[in-house]
């Protein structure tokens, strides 16, 4: 169990992190819609030729399908070994991860469904 300290330091790692990477996305939009000359150019935010809604929905989907295999793998673990530990056995916390990893796929497809017909899957 993380202590109360512990919780608040990772807290502030995590909310740290989200606020970085919010600032990124904040800098990339503004460099799409409005650019400026302090900012670094659009294609700067991004490492390959990808269009970025494809970029984003395949992270967002290879995590879940990582999330979702790691999932599925501990759930069958704990049905084939008899011995497993606790953690293997525990069928609330189990089931939720894959609802979890679902929903993960879930918005990477839907994500990859609205944005890639937004910005016109026929520009390929």
């Amino acid at each position: 169990m993380i202590s109360r300290m512990g919780a608040k330091s990772c807290a502030g790692v995590l909310w740290s992190l989200s606020f970085l990477f919010a600032l990124r996305l904040l800098g990339q939009a503004v460099q799409r819609w409005a650019p400026q000359d302090f900012l670094p150019v659009f294609g700067a935010f991004q490492g390959s030729e990808l269009p970025y809604w494809l970029l984003l929905s395949a992270q967002l989907a290879w995590a879940g399908v990582i999330y979702m295999a790691g999932s599925l793998a501990r759930i069958a673990v704990g049905l084939a070994v008899p011995a497993a530990p606790d953690w293997f056995r525990t069928w609330i916390p189990a089931v939720f991860h894959v609802v979890l990893a679902a929903y993960v796929l879930t918005l990477a497809l839907c994500h990859r469904r609205v944005l890639g017909l937004a910005h016109g899957e026929a520009h390929k």
